[in-house]
């Protein structure tokens, strides 16, 4: 009896054990990953799109910029003619009289513009991938020459920007609970609030890409990302709870993490 009762503590030691370190690793700090399986600015258009811009006579434009003290403007280019469609191609900008036209610049539905002050240059930023769920945006710093005529100076490409935080924000699992973290930083706990999509992913629940966006305000190019949660029913990713997390963008590169207000 006494060896029986033996046994049965060492499987009872045994089994919690193995039940602490399952938890444990539910636990373990693991590193965001990356929607976005490459780069998404090609700054090329179909081959009919290029020939119904270069063919048409009569352009319809609206305007997302209008700086009348710089006297700049940027125009995105919508229909040509009776009304074809440019399918989301087409940017001008204008400097006094002299205008720029880059119809090889996808646009999307909403981008925006904005003119950097004391300078010869605007940050444009254009929707690269829209839809429900899902916005990613790709923002190009555009430089202006002596002539007024404009040319692209640099890209931010929003792959970039998902490579490296994928490398740097990481999270830490319990319960409802994830924590966020910028390298070894604490920036937020969220509490998931989602019952009845079957559970948190155990492969990979914390995914960025799908919602990455830019702004320009106070002299500073900031980009916004929200991570979404994968659960082990569903095919899209969700983003109820989930923060927002902002940063500095200078050169390329991303700066230190905040959680946006």
């Amino acid at each position: 009896m006494k060896i029986m009762r033996c046994w049965m503590y060492v499987a009872i030691l045994g089994l919690c054990g193995l039940l602490m370190n399952c938890n444990r690793s539910l636990q373990e700090k693991r590193f965001v990953e990356g929607t976005l399986e490459g780069p998404l600015v090609t700054d090329s258009m179909p081959d009919h799109v290029a020939r119904v811009i270069a063919e048409g006579t009569r352009y319809h434009q609206y305007t997302i910029l209008d700086d009348s003290a710089a006297d700049v403007s940027v125009w995105v280019l919508q229909e040509v003619d009776n009304g074809i469609p440019t399918e989301g191609y087409g940017i001008t900008v204008m400097r006094g009289l002299a205008s720029t036209t880059f119809p090889e610049i996808y646009h999307g539905k909403n981008p925006h513009a904005h003119y950097v002050e004391g300078s010869d240059c605007l940050w444009l930023f254009t929707g690269q991938m829209e839809g429900t769920g899902t916005m990613v945006e790709c923002a190009r710093r555009i430089c202006l020459r002596d002539n007024d005529s404009a040319y692209v100076e640099s890209i931010v490409e929003p792959y970039d920007i998902q490579c490296d935080l994928c490398q740097r924000l990481n999270y830490q699992i319990d319960g409802d609970r994830i924590t966020f973290y910028d390298n070894d930083r604490e920036l937020c706990t969220a509490t998931n609030t989602v019952t009845d999509m079957g559970g948190l992913d155990e492969e990979q629940p914390i995914w960025i890409g799908e919602q990455i966006q830019f702004d320009y305000t106070e002299g500073n190019l900031l980009v916004c990302v929200t991570p979404g949660v994968k659960f082990t029913t569903g095919l899209v990713l969700t983003y109820d709870d989930m923060p927002t997390f902002v940063a500095q963008v200078s050169n390329g590169k991303v700066g230190p993490l905040t959680v946006a207000e």
